[in-house]
């Protein structure tokens, strides 16, 4: 395998933080620089980091071209419940930044891109269930309008320009190794949190809420197996549809009661409960199982002890 540089803009995320390590595993720390607005927390301070503000189009590109980086991972978003209350400023970050990536591909020949688009993109009359691979989108939020916009733009660059740029749609991410950072789907990650810490939690969503979710661990996966396909193998240039699991704020309250018997679990829904009425309850994925092999490896049960399992050997964080 040829050696590979690789670029992690928006490293410090949820997403970006656990990817960056799947990264160094398999192209080894000193091929990968993680990038973000802020000093690096915890792990990402192992590796070789760097402040950088993709917004700024010629410090960006100048980065680039000094490193002469291959890979380019662009993770850099605001998220949807945070895009709403501040809409022009997601909207800029989430679009801009992406065309100066692509832009920054095509200058200097960047030999594959990388860039996460989101259940978001879809709308309220998409189909709710198995929500297939092309349907109806119709987002409502500025989160979903940049991520629907996005693919356009990156089917458009591989077309016009040959840029080898690969993308999900994903679900919501469930992780124990950062905080939640402002997205709809963040409720299945601060319950555990709260479980631990408080023994109870109350939910923004209603408890009969399905959405599609994954493991943090399965969507490291997908992204770097989709990076590792063969060009050829990859047919959608747009976004894959990519899903693990589906289920909703109560079946994931009784599956934590499994392991802590006296959680408790209380419903104030608010705005958010809008946007994730208008989000799929569950996705078809079988067009990125067909094409590259997906496959998930984490439901709700395995998900549910492992995440509890961790987070009681990190104290610190759960009490943070």
């Amino acid at each position: 395998m040829k050696k590979q540089k690789i670029l992690v803009i928006g490293a410090g995320g949820q997403l970006g933080s656990e990817l960056t390590q799947g990264l160094w595993r398999l192209h080894g720390k000193e091929n990968v620089v993680a990038t973000d607005i802020k000093e690096p927390q915890g792990i990402l301070s192992q590796g070789q980091f760097e402040i950088l503000d993709v917004l700024k189009q010629k410090a960006l590109f100048e980065f680039i071209q000094k490193n002469n980086f291959t890979q380019i991972y662009h993770l850099a978003a605001v998220l949807s419940a945070t895009g709403e209350k501040n809409p022009k400023f997601a909207w800029s970050l989430n679009m801009d930044s992406l065309i100066s990536v692509l832009d920054a591909a095509v200058e200097y020949k960047i030999e594959k891109v990388y860039w996460p688009s989101s259940i978001a993109a879809f709308g309220p009359t998409t189909p709710k269930d198995h929500t297939p691979q092309d349907t109806v989108m119709d987002p409502t939020t500025i989160y979903g309008i940049s991520k629907q916009a996005g693919e356009r733009w990156c089917d458009w660059y591989f077309r016009k320009h040959g840029v080898d740029v690969r993308s999900l749609r994903y679900p919501g991410l469930i992780g124990y190794k950062t905080k939640p950072g402002g997205g709809t789907t963040d409720y299945a990650v601060d319950i555990f949190f709260k479980a631990l810490a408080d023994k109870k939690y109350e939910c923004f969503l209603k408890p009969d809420t399905y959405l599609p979710m994954m493991y943090m661990d399965d969507a490291v996966k997908a992204t770097i197996d989709l990076m590792q396909a063969p060009a050829e193998k990859v047919k959608v240039r747009s976004s894959y549809n990519i899903s693990a699991m589906s289920f909703s704020p109560a079946e994931i309250a009784e599956e934590i009661k499994k392991h802590i018997p006296e959680f408790t679990i209380t419903y104030q829904p608010d705005f958010r409960q809008a946007i994730a009425d208008s989000w799929p309850r569950s996705i078809d994925d079988s067009a990125a199982r067909k094409d590259w092999g997906w496959q998930p490896s984490f439901g709700l049960q395995e998900m549910t002890k492992e995440i509890l399992l961790n987070l009681q050997e990190l104290p610190a964080l759960v009490h943070n």
